[in-house]
């Protein structure tokens, strides 16, 4: 099986539409960091920066008179949830193995506390790498969400990226 890798992620038209709307900037950044995170916690790299690119694929606008409301997102936001679901469906679509699929689901599910009730939840490494490695890139305010990049710059970043992780994958089989 070939692995998908995050540029086959990327230009599949469901990552183009929602990754986007998200913000670009800040999914390559925070899959960075995972990469870093993953190696701190022995985590398999390919699937960390996968959850870390894909984390906030469901995010939705929230606006209030023309104007993104930081305060109605964070009353409101599943994002979490949505993006679970959808970035389950793209990966199997784009044939990810489904275990990996659902683990990359979970984390996605799991990086950030916003829409549950109070408590602490006991992370996976998976699901901690990803979540620590959204705040690392995080903006007061929801900013980071507002960074810009450019569409050669995106790939140029998403290629360097999966050769640090095939390389990592390859020194893991040996």
């Amino acid at each position: 099986m070939k692995r998908v890798t995050l540029l086959d992620v990327y230009q599949h038209p469901i990552a183009q539409k929602y990754i986007t709307r998200s913000g670009l900037a800040h999914a390559i950044s925070t899959a960075q960091y995972a990469f870093d995170y993953s190696q701190e916690f022995d985590v398999n790299p390919d699937l960390a920066v996968k959850a870390a690119f894909l984390h906030d694929i469901g995010h939705y606008t929230w606006y209030k008179n023309g104007s993104w409301d930081y305060s109605l997102y964070k009353q409101n936001d599943i994002h979490a949830i949505k993006g679970a679901e959808r970035a389950h469906k793209l990966l199997i679509r784009l044939g990810e193995n489904p275990v990996f699929a659902k683990k990359i689901a979970l984390a996605i599910l799991l990086h950030t506390d916003s829409y549950l009730p109070d408590g602490n939840l006991q992370l996976e490494p998976l699901q901690e790498v990803v979540a620590l490695a959204d705040k690392a890139d995080e903006e007061p305010g929801g900013k980071h969400h507002y960074k810009t990049i450019s569409n050669s710059e995106a790939i140029f970043k998403l290629e360097s990226l999966d050769k640090k992780v095939e390389g990592k994958l390859n020194l893991r089989i040996s």
